[in-house]
């Protein structure tokens, strides 16, 4: 916490504000005896009104930490509200946004990394921590975890365009990928609107995909989605990792490139326990925001170049337009297949365009 700052002007130190604080709550003789002009006026309010409720001021307080309001408001309860928010404001921001207070922040991923991630002790995964033991538990939450770089002019599209196209690619991650009503299994309105409609192999898949999903023609290649009869997302917070690229394509095109991992923790729908099992899915999209002097488009769209995808704990039996997270005698531990750590994102995503015909067995969930 930095140093306070008196009505008058005047600073005081972090350590008379600690030492203010605690002689607040023990009552200590030498505490500040003069309070301020507002402070008198706070307290004329609240001997005037003797029932006023205080849940809406400390909410207040807690969702804003690192604001100083509170310090003018005199009373053993001011005090002790604020001492808690300023000897631990991170975790107070933590607990409202749904992360696991317990793990450190992991920086922002702005290249591919050069190491695996290391190994958590092994903490199984609870309803009110549905990330604990697993490096998903220090990532970010939602479009936080998606890292957009700084925009420049590239091809047809000037600094200030590109900085709306790799906005408005990260908007189809979230569309796709993050989407609650998306992920419950509805149709991704948002993100097909995105998508060039003049593209017609990628109209066709679409066309297709949802209504006979296929291993060419599955709309998991591009969505994720869970089936809401029976998978349930387990809280509000899915963790992702990832970051945008981008440089010029063809034709002077400006072609953005997406590479982020999505950690969906699910249980089954029906009420009959408690397990909780990690869908993981890295994606690779490759877009291309193409000039309309030379490729037929219409404005806020791109056309797919490419799409790739490894998914592991979603499902290994024929297609259903849904991932199928394994539960209870389900669960394989020696699926045949590939061996992947889910959360390696030092290597390229291994998978094409297509789901594959074996299913990837994780060393890590």
């Amino acid at each position: 916490m930095g140093a306070g700052t008196e009505p008058d002007g005047s600073s005081r130190s972090d350590e008379e504000w600690e030492r203010f604080l605690r002689e607040s709550v023990a009552g200590a003789a030498d505490a500040p005896k003069e309070p301020s002009a507002r402070a008198r006026d706070v307290a004329k309010r609240l001997r005037a009104e003797p029932s006023r409720d205080l849940e809406g001021w400390r909410s207040y307080t807690h969702t804003r930490p690192k604001q100083r309001t509170g310090w003018y408001v005199v009373g053993l309860l001011a005090s002790l509200v604020l001492l808690v928010v300023a000897l631990a404001p991170g975790r107070i921001v933590d607990l409202f946004a749904g992360d696991d207070p317990d793990a450190p922040p992991l920086a922002a991923e702005t290249a591919r990394p050069t190491q695996v991630p290391p190994t958590e002790a092994a903490q199984p995964p609870t309803m009110d921590k549905p990330f604990r033991g697993s490096p998903a538990a220090s990532w970010a939450s939602g479009a936080a975890g998606i890292t957009v770089p700084k925009a420049g002019a590239v091809g047809w599209m000037s600094a200030a365009e590109v900085e709306r196209a790799l906005a408005r690619s990260r908007e189809f991650l979230v569309a796709s990928g993050l989407d609650r009503g998306v992920l419950r299994g509805e149709h991704p309105e948002k993100a097909i609107a995105l998508i060039n409609p003049h593209q017609k192999d990628v109209q066709d898949f679409l066309k297709t995909a949802f209504r006979t999903p296929s291993e060419k023609n599955d709309p998991l290649l591009l969505f994720s989605r869970f089936q809401p009869s029976r998978t349930h997302l387990v809280g509000d917070v899915v963790k992702t990792r990832g970051r945008l690229t981008y440089r010029e394509g063809e034709r002077g095109a400006l072609q953005v490139t997406a590479d982020v991992t999505f950690v969906y923790p699910v249980t089954r729908a029906d009420a009959g326990g408690d397990e909780i099992v990690r869908t993981i899915v890295r994606r690779e999209l490759v877009l291309s925001w193409d000039d309309p002097d030379k490729v037929i488009t219409e404005p806020g769209t791109f056309s797919i170049v490419s799409y790739k995808y490894d998914m592991t704990n979603g499902g290994c039996g024929a297609p259903t337009g849904y991932f199928t997270p394994p539960f209870g005698t389900d669960r394989r531990a020696d699926e045949a297949g590939t061996v992947v750590d889910p959360y390696d994102r030092s290597a390229p995503v291994g998978r094409g365009e297509s789901s594959g015909d074996e299913c990837a067995r994780a060393t890590r969930s």
